[in-house]
């Protein structure tokens, strides 16, 4: 997941895919697979609310086989002891800066390792500092969950501009506000905003047209 060139013009924000919490394996990597052959996604996220390890172990399988194929990398959430048996390309951690360091260390150079830092620039800097790829902030929209805070638009235009390590936004977007950050993003984060509809392969597309 690699910033575009600051010396040319600004490129539309690449999709990030989140999938949904809880997935059904029989149907889900061909969904999955029309998505990913229908538009252009940077990067997959596994993110199970499963506790069950053999779930989550034969999720990781199935799908890194269909995002690997289309040459679309793959990244687990939390569990960065599943990485390297699953063949995945890294790891999102969803604490901050607390686990970068430690992720770095185990995984190498080599793989993606990414943090989720609220609406905090230290939080995000710090992060950076400790080995992250790129920094993910959120959410954007009002959601009932959580406390409340919001990633604001003057968050993301401080960092693209002051900031080289790609910025993700993320966390109860629609259009609206896609269209609003997309001059100042790298790249948006989606899942239950495509997944909860009943065409979420449409959603997605009308999603994307919002960036332009």
């Amino acid at each position: 997941m690699a910033q575009t060139d600051t010396d040319t013009a600004p490129e539309a924000p690449q999709i990030y895919l989140i999938t949904p919490p809880q997935i059904d394996l029989n149907t889900f990597p061909d969904l999955l697979a029309r998505m990913l052959d229908t538009h252009e996604i940077a990067c997959l996220r596994l993110a199970l609310s499963s506790a069950d390890e053999d779930h989550i172990a034969r999720a990781g399988d199935a799908l890194r086989e269909v995002a690997h194929a289309r040459d679309v990398a793959i990244v687990i959430d939390t569990h960065l002891l599943m990485v390297e048996r699953l063949g995945l390309d890294g790891v999102h951690l969803p604490d901050n800066a607390r686990s970068v360091r430690k992720s770095r260390k185990e995984l190498g150079n080599e793989a993606i390792v990414g943090a989720f830092c609220g609406a905090s620039r230290h939080d995000g800097l710090n992060a950076g500092e400790a080995g992250a790829d790129y920094i993910a902030f959120g959410p954007i929209g009002q959601t009932p969950l959580g406390d409340g805070t919001c990633a604001e638009a003057d968050l993301f235009d401080w960092w693209s501009q002051v900031v080289e390590l790609p910025v993700v936004a993320e966390g109860a977007l629609d259009a609206e506000l896609i269209r609003a950050l997309a001059p100042i993003t790298d790249f948006f984060a989606l899942g239950a905003e495509v997944w909860q509809n009943d065409d979420p392969i449409a959603e997605l597309g009308r999603l994307i047209a919002a960036m332009e």
